[in-house]
């Protein structure tokens, strides 16, 4: 049996302010060890409840949704997945027929939602929708088009575009409802959704030979800034910034590496910087694996965590080949590309 690894798709970032309710669709083709079907749904990127077409339940993942609403919630998000599921089941062929492939492991994947800023009341809202990990749909809000970068989308999107009832009906249900049920959400989770934590940082690097990897973990809200410093000047030269993660306590991390010789290391003045929440953190002491105040599990695998922690968080992983594809619900959302 074939097994694939997924990744999350990339999200929007959070600034200061700003609110978001997300979800995010991924059906699977193929003989893949990995369920046909999920959906996942995010409040500020914190995961509030899971479906998936095994378990053929939506269950709540936090402790807040599960004290603030009852069975009739539960199953109507379960029905309302399960009808996604069969369409997604149908997108999928669909779409492998217009890439002109008759088997193998496939994905298709939906993103949508809304993002509400509460300090100036603007509100937004997004869908795309990817086949493979590249970008497939999108819908443009303020020109209320849909558009396509590759050829195999423009039927779609020719017939999407002429059904004006349809995009003002979108429209409305991302200007309104979304934004309705992100405000009761905040409301609901806001002990846990408002809190903030700042992150622990660390430079760490498992032999001289190896990039310095700036780790920042812990740290909630999820908006962080790391950069890196040479002599007391910015430094982009040989720097790679890593995706965001999520920890299982709800808080996230991310890292940075910068590739230099041991020689260049000592002769001159490397800092991390990391900024969180209007506060700076620098770190420019390497811990490495001779030192036992440094665990194991992140002088190991700083890489492997990257795969780890999302497993163990999202319940599923959709892999990205690009950055910026975008997340979506299933009431509203009228996911069914085969049209």
């Amino acid at each position: 049996m074939r097994s694939v690894v997924l990744l999350l798709l990339g999200a929007h970032l959070a600034y200061a302010g700003t609110h978001s309710l997300k979800y995010l669709y991924t059906a699977v083709s193929g003989d893949i060890d990995f369920p046909e079907f999920t959906a996942v749904g995010l409040v500020d990127d914190e995961q509030f409840m899971y479906f998936d077409s095994n378990i053929k339940k939506a269950v709540p993942k936090t402790e807040w949704i599960r004290q603030n609403v009852g069975a009739d919630y539960w199953d109507s998000e379960t029905q309302s997945d399960i009808v996604s599921h069969r369409a997604f089941k149908n997108n999928i062929q669909i779409a492998m027929e217009r890439f002109n492939q008759s088997k193998g492991v496939h994905t298709f994947q939906e993103m949508y939602g809304c993002e509400w800023d509460d300090q100036t009341g603007t509100t937004d809202g997004f869908r795309q929708e990817g086949y493979d990990g590249e970008d497939f749909l999108s819908l443009d809000l303020k020109e209320e088009r849909w558009f396509s970068p590759v050829q195999q989308g423009v039927p779609t999107v020719h017939k999407w575009n002429n059904d004006r009832a349809d995009l003002e009906g979108r429209k409305h249900y991302f200007s309104t409802e979304c934004i309705e049920w992100l405000k009761k959400y905040l409301e609901y989770g806001k002990s846990s959704l408002q809190k903030t934590v700042s992150p622990q940082v660390s430079l760490l690097q498992k032999d001289p030979s190896s990039p310095v990897t700036c780790h920042a973990t812990g740290f909630y809200p999820r908006g962080i800034i790391i950069s890196w410093m040479k002599n007391g000047q910015d430094h982009y030269e040989d720097v790679d910034l890593y995706e965001l993660l999520p920890n299982e306590d709800g808080t996230f991390q991310k890292t940075s590496t910068i590739r230099v010789t041991p020689d260049e290391w000592k002769k001159n003045e490397f800092i991390c910087v990391v900024e969180h929440q209007g506060k700076t953190v620098t770190e420019k002491k390497i811990r490495t694996n001779n030192e036992t105040s440094v665990p194991i599990g992140i002088i190991g695998a700083v890489a492997a965590v990257i795969l780890l922690v999302v497993i163990g968080v999202a319940g599923f992983m959709v892999y990205r080949k690009k950055k910026g594809f975008k997340p979506v619900k299933a009431s509203g959302s009228g996911s069914s590309t085969s049209s």
